[in-house]
């Protein structure tokens, strides 16, 4: 008798090959068998008519702090996911020598938008090497598994201090020997990976650039060869990719015989230059070298509210004189103060306005947000049908819903205000599934519901454009996904595989607005997105989601590098 039988539904593999009705049998664990009439389980699920699909696998999060205190890694334990990635981009919190936190807590809230304030409170910091903070993680039980990686900022700033994080000099042959070091022993006890940063992008809450971003090539290839020393991990990295840029990255990946997995987005700036590195991804691997592109399967969307960190009205000085209130005062406020309302409308919002000139890329959020939104239904032309400036358009409708509206704003991977260039992204051969950055960026984006806008949007609702199937839909967030880190035990619906499973009613799949909560450590702020549909997620065959909730059970482990079935 098996532990658990899932009968009758429609199982997508995540082979990518066609789907099929069949059983899926769990003992120990492990997925037993797959096929027709399986016998008997001690727990039986009928899902007739439902999607039966390896766990989701979401290898670009940010958890690194949200790891060591929240047990259910939300949102991305509610969208399928059941092994999440963090440490990308060059920035995490090991290692750190006793007393100098602060410097990688400025560096993650500059980065990735997590509050100093809940990182304070909620990161113990109770580790100092890699391998140390590998064995925290180790000691906590969670409804997902989670796995690290070794990131650039803190490594450099372990070894160099002060000097690795101001740019001013360059490590010393005796510094590049010690980095190399340790990224050899952080991979040898478990490290995913080693990841930089190396884009203008990256700057620490006190304005400093990421500490990797000055790293020259000899630093490069120094750490290169530490993880050639131990034969394992991943180089992530996410660039500008200015000249010679991508040719210094796969040296060292080519020194360390190391897959290179590059983060690619669409900027609007250089709308064509993600082409030219995937071009370049695609003559590495011509040469037979490992190398793949992280895409995002839907623009990377600001969402902005009267509770987000960035909206129209956030360096106005009229909204800046109430800085001091709470949100629900400042609703109060706008709602009764009609002059108030005139100066954001009518008075210069100041040189800092975020994203002023950005109403023709500005839309509404609906209770079920359309992430390919069309042009017409733009702020700007609102405001253009309605006889309104753009202005008073948006502050309706962030007043809407009682000081709840929401507006997004297509940040990266919609130049041309379509998913087009999303769809050449994510059907390209050298392409994983990794930019949805769950756990960070809480004030402004909530991507790390992509795993369910995937399925809905490109499997059923996309309007605009063509869709794609769901065997590959499920292929790229599974199977590709955990070979891409290795994670070969996992991502499959075959025997001797891990027993993490997704059963979804695709037909009711919806993927809900975004809201703010305040559930972080300190009473910290975060966007949230929930989801229906997921009618079971199991992570080595224990229930984690029953009916879209939580169950409570917690049998997510650390992963400590590759795994085989």
């Amino acid at each position: 008798m098996f532990d658990l039988v899932i009968r009758n539904g429609t199982v997508f593999d995540g082979s990518g090959g066609p789907r099929r009705v069949a059983d899926v049998a769990v003992q120990d664990g492990r997925i037993a068998a797959v096929g027709p009439k399986l016998g008997k389980g001690k727990r039986e699920i009928d899902a007739g008519g439902l999607m039966v699909t390896p766990g989701f696998v979401d290898i670009h999060t940010h958890y690194d702090g949200q790891a060591t205190w929240d047990p259910f890694v939300t949102p991305s334990s509610w969208h399928g996911v059941t092994t999440t990635v963090f440490g990308n981009c060059g920035v995490g919190f090991a290692p750190v020598r006793p007393g100098k936190s602060p410097y990688l807590i400025n560096l993650m809230e500059g980065v990735e938008d997590i509050p100093g304030t809940v990182l304070n409170e909620g990161v113990k910091f109770d580790w100092e090497s890699f391998p140390d903070y590998l064995d925290t993680l180790a000691s906590m039980s969670r409804a997902v598994d989670v796995a690290a990686q070794l990131p650039h900022g803190a490594l450099r700033f372990y070894v160099m201090g002060d000097r690795g994080a101001d740019h001013a000099e360059v490590p010393s042959e005796r510094e590049i020997e010690e980095m190399a070091r340790l990224t050899e022993e952080a991979l040898r006890a478990g490290a995913m990976g080693f990841t930089t940063s190396r884009t203008t992008k990256h700057k620490a809450k006190d304005g400093r650039f990421t500490p990797s971003l000055s790293a020259r090539e000899a630093e490069l290839l120094g750490i290169a060869l530490g993880m050639k020393r131990a034969g394992r991990g991943v180089l992530q990295v996410n660039s500008d990719f200015g000249p010679g840029e991508f040719d210094a990255l796969e040296a060292a990946s080519a020194l360390a015989g190391r897959p290179l997995s590059c983060l690619l987005v669409q900027v609007d700036a250089q709308p064509k230059l993600w082409r030219e590195t995937l071009d370049q991804i695609h003559g590495v691997r011509k040469a037979g070298r490992l190398a793949n592109a992280q895409v995002g399967s839907r623009p990377i969307g600001v969402i902005m509210g009267l509770e987000t960190t960035a909206h129209p009205f956030a360096a106005h000085p009229a909204w800046l004189e109430m800085r001091k209130l709470s949100p629900a005062e400042r609703y109060q406020r706008l709602a009764a103060d009609a002059e108030l309302r005139r100066r954001l409308v009518e008075e210069p919002a100041g040189p800092r306005a975020f994203m002023a000139d950005s109403f023709h890329k500005m839309f509404p959020v609906s209770d079920r947000p359309d992430y390919e939104p069309d042009a017409n239904d733009s702020i700007a032309a609102i405001a253009q049908r309605s006889g309104k400036t753009p202005q008073a358009v948006a502050l309706d409708e962030l007043l809407a819903r009682n000081g709840k509206g929401l507006l997004m704003l297509p940040f990266e991977n919609y130049a041309y205000g379509s998913l087009d260039v999303v769809h050449e992204m994510i059907t390209d051969s050298a392409t994983v599934l990794g930019v949805a950055d769950g756990g960070a960026h809480v004030g402004v984006i909530c991507d790390a519901s992509s795993p369910t806008s995937l399925l809905t949007l490109w499997g059923r609702d996309r309007t605009r454009g063509p869709k794609l199937s769901l065997e590959f839909l499920v292929a790229k967030q599974t199977r590709g996904t955990a070979e891409a880190y290795g994670l070969c035990d996992r991502g499959l619906l075959a025997p001797g595989h891990k027993a993490d499973i997704n059963v979804i009613d695709y037909d009711a799949l919806t993927l809900k607005r975004p809201e703010v909560v305040y559930d972080l450590p300190a009473g910290g702020r975060r966007l949230i997105q929930r989801a229906s549909g997921y009618r079971h997620t199991f992570n080595a065959g224990v229930e984690t989601v029953h009916n879209d909730e939580l169950t409570g059970e917690r049998p997510g482990t650390l992963v400590r590098g590759a795994q085989q079935p």
